[in-house]
């Protein structure tokens, strides 16, 4: 399989995939948020020096998620059944299901673990989509960063409590 080409985007049908894309990674993101803002439980834990404050979250997950559907529908133009596209999947479920493990269920180490799973998920599709497409790629490596870093924060939050 090969990247689409320019003539590929002519007609209406992957301009409204992408949207749909971008709608479904977007407003899912955004419900798990709203049902997972952070309570009493979460602003009593003990944090570490490096704990960003509450605001940077929602910018920093909108822009990721924007990212994410971007590779998510490059991928799924190339072939919907590639392995990348599978790991797609887990990732985006993995990523949908820390919020609530977190902050509703208040499970730290469950919520490292998929946070660590989460990590070698990203690792594999980076790895897996290079290959399709490098572009979709590079768009998961500020996603993989920010993950890399909300895992220290998940590690560091279940040592110190």
């Amino acid at each position: 399989m090969s990247v689409p080409s320019l003539a590929d985007y002519r007609t209406p049908g992957p301009w409204f995939l992408l949207a749909l894309f971008l709608l479904v990674v977007i407003c899912v993101g955004a419900l798990i948020g709203m049902l997972s803002i952070p309570t009493a439980w979460y602003e009593a834990l003990a944090k570490p020096p490096f704990n960003p404050p509450n605001w940077i979250f929602g910018p920093v997950w909108f822009t990721l998620y924007v990212m994410i559907a971007v590779a998510g529908w490059r991928i799924y133009m190339i072939d919907p059944r590639a392995p990348a596209m599978k790991l797609w999947y887990i990732q985006m479920g993995l990523n949908w299901i820390w919020s609530p493990v977190w902050f509703v269920a208040q499970l730290i180490w469950p919520a490292f673990a998929i946070i660590a799973l989460l990590w070698v998920v990203l690792i594999a599709f980076v790895l897996s989509a290079r290959k399709l497409d490098p572009f979709a790629a590079w768009l998961f490596v500020p996603y993989l960063l920010w993950v890399s870093f909300a895992a220290l924060l998940n590690l560091s939050i279940g040592v110190l409590n």
